[in-house]
């Protein structure tokens, strides 16, 4: 039997080794990879910068400082404007000061990011309703950025894109588009600073509040988790219930049934309650929600939600009592 030359050996080492980190980079840079990095980085970042958020025509500029101290949520966010208002939070407690009016809003949150609750945290969350695809390269608030393309397979759910930062996979820039490639949601860091030192004064308010009036936002009392006999007979592909429950809300005298569907990374909520002599019924759109009202066998249903307007008439106008 012939032997290898030890140098081709060596040789063939090198090769598959090469081969080998190849494989495990190509792996590490996949959309799907950069994903996980950003929601990862999300969740742990501290930064503090400047935010430019476009809605339609509304254009709004932010100061954000966000710090996250034994796993305690801590941000600030300023509205650059000629009303100054406000938002600290500390944790799930949340203080929007309006100096104008000198008045304190005191309300809870949950632990979702302001600015990222609508994005993934994996591409197993999109289901097969979505493609995970690369965009182009580019620079956000001067730093290096990939975009990754987020596309609907159908009209009944927006698209997005995401600028991450390179060095970090934090999201520095994120669009939400309709079927048209429109944006309907563009937020941008204007400038940002990451993972810096944040001292806790930072989250002081800006101005004195000893004498501004407090108002305490009624909380949505959950009364009970149900089996409810409403569901959709013509619900989009890849929606599911991932709750159903009663509330009851401010200034209602019934409790509301709030059904949640979810396609992964879309959630529309269902809103049911008994009919009034004058319900509204037909479309309305705040911001990116849209949502679709309409009466059904005696009872008002509501569908809300970040999707396309046909999605939440579909929904609401499908719902049927077993």
């Amino acid at each position: 039997m012939t032997r290898l030359r030890p140098q081709i050996v060596a040789t063939a080492g090198v090769v598959f080794v090469g081969l080998y980190v190849a494989l495990v980079s190509a792996q590490e840079e996949s959309p799907a990879w950069w994903l996980e990095k950003m929601a990862g980085a999300v969740a742990t970042t501290n930064y503090e910068g400047t935010v430019v958020r476009l809605q339609g025509d509304k254009v709004e500029a932010l100061k954000v400082v966000h710090l996250i101290k034994d796993g305690v949520v801590q941000e600030r966010v300023i509205v650059l404007d000629e009303d100054g208002i406000e938002i600290i939070r500390n944790g799930n407690e949340v203080h929007s000061i309006v100096p104008e009016k000198q008045k304190v809003l005191v309300e809870e949150w949950n632990d979702e990011s302001a600015l990222f609750s609508s994005l993934p945290t994996s591409d197993d969350q999109l289901g097969s309703q979505y493609e995970l695809l690369f965009g182009s390269e580019g620079r956000v608030a001067g730093r290096d950025t990939i975009m990754l393309a987020i596309k609907p397979i159908d009209d009944l759910r927006f698209g997005h894109r995401i600028w991450v930062d390179v060095e970090t996979g934090f999201p520095l820039q994120t669009k939400l588009i309709d079927g048209a490639g429109k944006a309907i949601e563009h937020i941008r860091f204007a400038d940002i600073s990451l993972n810096r030192e944040i001292t806790d004064n930072t989250f002081a308010p800006s101005t004195n509040i000893d004498n501004y009036q407090f108002y305490t936002q009624r909380k949505r009392k959950i009364t009970s988790t149900v089996d409810s006999p409403w569901q959709s007979d013509d619900l989009p592909a890849g929606f599911r219930v991932i709750s159903t429950h009663e509330e009851k809300l401010s200034g209602r005298d019934t409790a509301v049934t709030h059904i949640m569907y979810s396609d992964g990374l879309a959630r529309v909520s269902v809103f049911v309650e008994p009919a009034a002599d004058k319900n509204f019924e037909g479309h309305s759109q705040m911001g990116a929600s849209n949502s679709y009202s309409a009466v059904v066998d005696g009872f008002s249903v509501t569908a809300v939600g970040e999707v396309p307007a046909v999605t939440v008439e579909r929904i609401a106008t499908s719902m049927r009592r077993n």
